[in-house]
């Protein structure tokens, strides 16, 4: 494909997502950004979330991931079904319970004002870097498709993506994004089917033959059980998996406020539940189409690996233009759907959060205050995602995005953990202290475990972060009267 194809199907792509921006846009009122007032339906919001979860990162990464890691990353999959439930059964209720806009806000309440404001800062940090990460990915393949040919620098690529985020998202935020995400996804599941049938085609395999080749490759192996030792161990990956789901989703701002749209709590449950199946599948799906994509690299020769491998096929001139258009339509939907979300997220967040305007502000001011927090939220993103053209080597983004994610959310894990399994009060002021250090010392402890023992933690970094900052709030409990 040339590169005016592709910039015609991006503009394509995007008039549809202005268009439905325009027809969501009637309102612009805060109550419509934060919440969507309270009126999306669960069935939209369940098959969203399934694009927003996924983003471009799996649909890159996870595939490129298959030939050096097998299966195994789908026992973290299996560990998100467990999370999921406890997001349903335990968070979802409290939040409808306390009539939540921003999910924080109940740190306040249990905790204090040092506490809520930390809480805050590190879904901040993580989903500012997180989003960045996954932008970053689909940034640097739509550079090397397009942009370079054209003599344009990385970061007005850059500047262009985020611009165009902010177009469709800056006026009724997440009331558009529960339609938007819908269709994202409904394009991206598209793409991977797509792609399969080509590479099953390039293969000389039927649909039978698709499971006999999968069922019967060593790249298909799910569950390692042999050494304890290994970040790859199946209790470490399922256990990492069940706390990444209720600290990326449940404790996550962007995904929770998503379920707040629902009318009520039964229905946020109902999408939980379904979202939960489907995921499961869905991720299985992007296994399968790695190990095919690995196997057709192989067999024909194609010096691809890892987050190239996807790319590299898909735009192979063996295909024709058939797969080309679809893996970029399918790359750009994942990329935004959940990107989108984000840039909404980080926006209520430090609104309401950092700057308390539903308290100190009129509602005119609010919404004023308000755009101007999206606008510098979207150059936040612009300035790290090239950052991190000079930061990344050359591992697969997501296995550097879960290490990632071990160290911010560990101390909300914590937070959550000791506030809802425990009655005791804490001093205040020196939560951020706990919070602050805690990923130092996990640091720290993942780095010598491995040097001394060999133990490699993973993403089960998580959970030790967790731990560790429910020790610290041990520590600073308050006395009781």
């Amino acid at each position: 494909m040339q590169p005016l194809h592709i910039l015609l199907l991006i503009g394509g792509y995007f008039s549809i997502l202005l268009g439905i921006s325009y027809i969501t846009n009637r309102g612009g009122s805060n109550a419509d950004f934060f919440k969507a007032a309270k009126q999306s339906p669960w069935y939209l919001v369940a098959f969203g979330m399934i694009g927003a979860s996924l983003s471009g990162v799996t649909f890159i990464s996870v595939p490129g991931a298959v030939e050096a890691d097998n299966f195994n990353y789908f026992q973290v999959v299996l560990g998100y079904t467990f999370g999921y439930a406890v997001i349903g059964l335990v968070l979802l209720p409290l939040y409808y319970k306390l009539n939540l806009t921003s999910i924080y806000t109940y740190l306040e309440g249990r905790f204090g004002s040092a506490s809520y404001k930390t809480g805050a800062s590190f879904f901040l940090l993580s989903r500012i870097t997180g989003a960045s990460f996954r932008l970053y990915l689909v940034a640097i393949v739509l550079q090397d498709l397009v942009f370079n040919a054209m003599g344009v620098p990385f970061w007005v690529t850059v500047s262009i993506t985020i611009l165009l985020i902010w177009l469709y998202t800056f006026k009724s935020g997440i009331k558009t994004i529960v339609w938007t995400d819908t269709l994202q996804t409904l394009f991206m599941l598209i793409a991977v089917g797509v792609a399969i049938y080509y590479i099953a085609d390039g293969l000389g395999v039927g649909e039978d033959g698709i499971i006999s080749l999968i069922a019967q490759s060593d790249l298909s192996q799910i569950f390692f059980f042999d050494d304890y030792k290994s970040s790859n161990y199946f209790f470490k990956q399922f256990i990492s998996g069940i706390f990444i789901a209720i600290v990326m989703t449940g404790l996550d701002q962007d995904m929770m406020q998503k379920n707040l749209t629902c009318r009520n709590l039964k229905d946020a449950q109902k999408n939980m539940f379904w979202f939960t199946i489907v995921l499961t599948f869905v991720n299985l799906i992007f296994l399968g189409l790695g190990l095919l994509l690995t196997v057709y690299a192989q067999q024909n020769g194609i010096d691809a690996h890892k987050d190239t491998l996807f790319s590299t096929i898909a735009m192979n001139e063996n295909f024709g233009w058939g797969i080309g258009v679809f893996f970029l339509l399918g790359l750009i939907a994942a990329a935004y759907s959940s990107a989108d979300s984000a840039l909404t997220a980080l926006t209520t967040s430090f609104s309401i959060d950092i700057l308390d305007i539903e308290k100190k502000r009129t509602p005119d001011d609010q919404i004023k205050v308000r755009k101007k927090v999206h606008i510098a939220m979207s150059i936040v993103l612009i300035l790290v995602i090239v950052s991190f053209n000079y930061l990344i080597g050359d591992a697969s983004v997501i296995t550097k995005l879960f290490v990632f994610t071990g160290y911010t959310y560990g101390p909300l894990l914590g937070l959550y953990a000791f506030g809802l399994f425990s009655k005791q009060r804490v001093k205040d002021r020196f939560v951020p202290i706990v919070a602050i250090l805690t990923p130092f010392v996990g640091y720290a402890i993942s780095h010598y475990s491995a040097v001394w023992f060999g133990f490699e933690f993973g993403f089960f970094i998580l959970i030790l972060n967790g731990i560790l900052t429910s020790l610290g709030l041990v520590l600073i409990r308050a006395q009781q009267n």
